[in-house]
């Protein structure tokens, strides 16, 4: 596979090694952001946007994020024989560098489309989707060899049951690191029984609601250590409290603040922050590292419009670490961020100029976003 610029796993590689760092399964949407707009339109009105990017969405976000970053990508997701296909197609396998090996293209089969309109730093989306005409695990069937497979946990397919095997249970068995995510229940019931699928996994990074409400516990400290007692590496995100985690393997716990940024878009922002982990992770870093490592790939995307558009790449990690190490600033917060991230210096000084930064390009050619961003 093509490099991005910048391997921060090239001193683990060596024959015989994974193929790929990271394999992923699957909806990919098209997104289309609209941004700059006063209010949402009232029934028979219509609203202007001063800005408009596209890009693909969905699992698309965890592969852009995590590709950018060096991690070799491979992702599983049915795509249509429509010209929306063609772009996120395109756009993943060409710009993007994500591994399409495992995808496959269906006549007949409508793209899933999310249209997402930002107003007063919030968002609100319109969503058109179909099934996928096959299960990620009838598309993988054999998984490649992978250093870690990321995976939301849910009630279809559970993993675990050796009768039926999932995508995830056979790259497990092959030695894959499984990190898990876990999604918002609608219904309210909470099963804890959920929770059971974690004897599968390496990881869990949920965020502090979702973890308190699976654990019955009453603060993202106390959901943290009942769900340590599951799994080896527990991490739990808390919004603009930071995040914290476990890391058994290790005998390490940890807790970053999250980065002090005007949030423009959420979407993805996760995405980038597992793919943090997971990166860290493999690169055999302390875990303090690890987390403030993904707090800032969350902090850089937040920033920004528009899911796998906003997610960082070394290029941004870059400019960034420099702007704060080379500030004329005395502030106790800023010596704070030049303490926490001082690992980074060594890093970055093997970053080449030409390194990936977050994309532009669109079905437009041109990202229109760009006038309501901040650094």
């Amino acid at each position: 596979m093509a490099g991005c610029g910048y391997d921060p796993l090239a001193k683990s590689r060596a024959p015989g090694s994974p193929t790929y760092d990271v394999l992923l399964s699957g909806t990919v949407f098209l997104d289309v952001i609209f941004t700059g707009m006063s209010q949402l339109p009232s029934p028979g009105t219509e609203v202007w946007a001063d800005g408009m990017g596209s890009s693909p969405g969905g699992i698309a976000n965890l592969a852009v994020a995590a590709s950018r970053l060096g991690l070799r990508t491979s992702l599983a997701a049915a795509f249509g024989d429509d010209v929306y296909a063609d772009f996120c197609w395109d756009a993943l396998c060409n710009q993007e560098n994500v591994d399409l090996s495992r995808s496959r293209r269906f006549d007949g089969w409508h793209s899933p489309v999310t249209m997402s309109m930002a107003v007063n730093h919030d968002r609100s989306m319109v969503t058109h989707a179909h099934a996928s005409p096959l299960s990620a695990t009838e598309l993988i069937q054999s998984p490649p060899h992978s250093r870690a497979v990321m995976v939301d946990l849910g009630n279809t397919d559970p993993l675990g049951d050796s009768e039926n095997p999932t995508w995830v249970d056979r790259a497990r068995a092959q030695g894959s690191l499984v990190f898990a995510d876990i999604g918002w229940d609608p219904t309210g019931t909470w099963s804890s029984s959920m929770l059971d699928q974690l004897g599968c996994c390496h990881a869990f990074l949920p965020n502090a609601g979702e973890a308190m409400a699976y654990t019955r516990t009453e603060t993202a400290h106390d959901a943290l250590y009942a769900l340590a007692d599951r799994v080896p590496m527990a991490v739990v995100t808390n919004g603009a409290q930071g995040a914290l985690a476990i890391d058994a393997t290790t005998g390490e716990e940890a807790q970053v603040p999250a980065l002090r940024v005007r949030a423009l878009d959420p979407t993805g922002a996760g995405d980038v922050f597992g793919a943090g982990v997971v990166l860290g992770t493999l690169a055999g870093w302390p875990l303090q590292d690890r987390l403030a490592f993904a707090a800032l790939c969350s902090g850089l995307a937040v920033q920004h419009f528009g899911g796998s558009l906003s997610a960082p790449g070394w290029g941004d990690i870059g400019d960034w670490w420099h702007g704060v190490r080379d500030a004329n600033e005395r502030s106790s917060y800023h010596l704070s961020l030049r303490r926490r991230y001082a690992f980074l210096e060594d890093l970055v000084p093997d970053i080449p100029v030409g390194a990936v930064h977050r994309a532009h390009a669109t079905i437009a050619r041109n990202a229109d976003i760009a006038q309501f961003t901040t650094q």
